[in-house]
């Protein structure tokens, strides 16, 4: 069973608004004529008269002549209209309690200028009640009285409203939940009753499945009966077919072992073609750039314009100076094979920096060198590789700067045979230069097309970066 809720009408009936003040009336007390008003604790006030009171004294404290407005309320005068009641309030009903002088003043400011403020009588009950405080009446202490009282009802109504509209909505959560509970009731019927017909189902298959059991069972004995009747014969004929089956077994992964060791074969030479037409083809490339950009850089570097050859150029038992193959004697020399275009230049790390700072720790040398480099790359356009050896580096950076190719010789190889193996990678024509002060590597560079110079012209060019 539930509580009937109370209905909002009959509530309003029982404790009316207009009950209230019939009662409050009642019970105020109305002064004899002539007897002396009662006193009232201005700071005690109800709220509403409180802030009725406060409102209008702030309205006057700003108005008033300086000298009747109290040393500790002079600040508050100078607060904003809507500040000065709301952040002075207490202070301007201290003040009215404790000097009459500032009362009287704040009196005749209101007789003078809000007359309708100063009306007991008015049907606001608040109103009413501060107009009688602020004139002393001697019914000040019954309206207050009222005020407060019809105060607090309102507060009870407000307050049975709110238990009145709380009781509702329980009413309507109950309700709520009362349709879930039937509604889950009905789904774990529903799911009792699919869940028996299910276990049903399953008992039905393994039943079934037990006679497919016991077939079986009996199949299996009586082959095994047949079996045994065979005798040797079928133990034979078990054997020689196993013994076929193996051959053929073993035929056919031979036969799959050839046949993925020719795909194997095959896809090798794919991709050893592929490897060798794309190198070529890379190279070719790379020639054709190379012969086109040192073409055009010949031209500009020796002023020859447009023009085509001369009966001069082709004296013989003679060259330029710049043919493949010369040794670099100097930065100037350096200089002009660095602005030939497309050329690469290869540096044999350590040779260069024991030559140039032997006295840093080799990680610091390759750092140092490496870094110089990409500057003198991003000056000259060079394509740069550096080669260490490998034997003694630990763990190889996995970053550099940009424009340098830093290689290191794997285990067993010497960086010198690196040198000679890139030399001998690059397409005939390409302008290489080799910077080491190993004679073998030099001889054997300038015989493949590079230009050797030493490691103490690179190291003065790079000072210079």
């Amino acid at each position: 069973m539930h509580p009937q809720p109370v209905e909002p009408e009959e509530a309003a009936e029982a404790v009316g608004p207009s009950a209230v003040p019939a009662r409050a009336e009642e019970d105020a007390e109305v002064p004899e004529p002539g007897t002396c008003p009662e006193p009232a604790t201005w700071t005690s006030l109800p709220e509403a008269v409180r802030e009725r009171i406060a409102e209008l004294t702030a309205a006057a404290v700003a108005k008033l002549p300086v000298a009747d407005v109290p040393r500790q309320l002079r600040p508050v005068a100078k607060f904003a209209p809507a500040k000065r009641a709301k952040l002075g309030g207490t202070a301007l009903l201290t003040a009215l309690g404790d000097s009459a002088q500032f009362r009287t003043a704040v009196l005749e400011w209101l007789r003078e200028h809000r007359t309708d403020a100063l009306d007991p009588n008015v049907s606001d009950s608040v109103a009413a009640a501060a107009a009688a405080v602020l004139l002393g009446e001697s019914g000040a202490a019954g309206r207050v009285r009222l005020v407060a009282k019809n105060a607090e009802e309102t507060a009870l109504r407000a307050e049975r409203d709110a238990a009145l509209a709380r009781n509702q909505r329980l009413e309507v959560e109950i309700a709520e939940l009362r349709a879930e509970l039937e509604e889950a009731r009905g789904a774990v019927e529903s799911a009792r009753g699919e869940r028996e017909a299910e276990v049903e189902k399953l008992l039905r298959r393994l039943r079934e499945q037990g006679v497919l059991l016991r077939q079986a069972k009996d199949a299996a004995e009586a082959a095994r009966a047949e079996l045994a009747d065979g005798g040797a014969t079928r133990e034979r004929e078990i054997e020689m077919l196993n013994a076929q089956l193996d051959r053929e077994r073993r035929r056919v992964a031979a036969e799959r072992t050839r046949a993925e060791r020719a795909v194997a074969d095959a896809e090798m030479a794919r991709q050893s073609a592929r490897e060798a037409r794309e190198a070529d083809e890379v190279r070719l490339a790379l020639l054709v750039d190379t012969i086109d950009g040192a073409v055009h850089g010949l031209r500009r570097e020796l002023a020859l314009g447009d023009r085509g050859a001369r009966p001069a150029d082709m004296v013989s038992g003679a060259r330029s100076g710049l043919g493949p193959g010369g040794r670099i004697q100097d930065v100037t020399a350096l200089d002009r094979h660095l602005a030939l275009p497309n050329v690469h230049l290869i540096v044999d790390g350590y040779n260069v920096t024991k030559t140039g700072y032997p006295e840093l720790a080799l990680a610091d040398q390759r750092d140092r060198l490496v870094h110089q480099l990409s500057a003198l790359a991003a000056r000259t356009s060079a394509e740069v590789t550096v080669v260490f050896d490998g034997a003694g580096v630990l763990s190889v950076p996995a970053a550099v700067p940009r424009g340098v190719r830093v290689l290191f010789s794997e285990r067993g190889v010497l960086a010198d045979d690196v040198i000679r193996s890139l030399v001998a990678a690059e397409p005939k024509g390409r302008p290489m230069v080799v910077a080491t002060s190993d004679r073998a590597v030099a001889d054997s560079v300038r015989a493949g097309g590079a230009h050797p110079v030493a490691s103490a012209v690179l190291v003065s060019r790079l000072g210079r970066v």
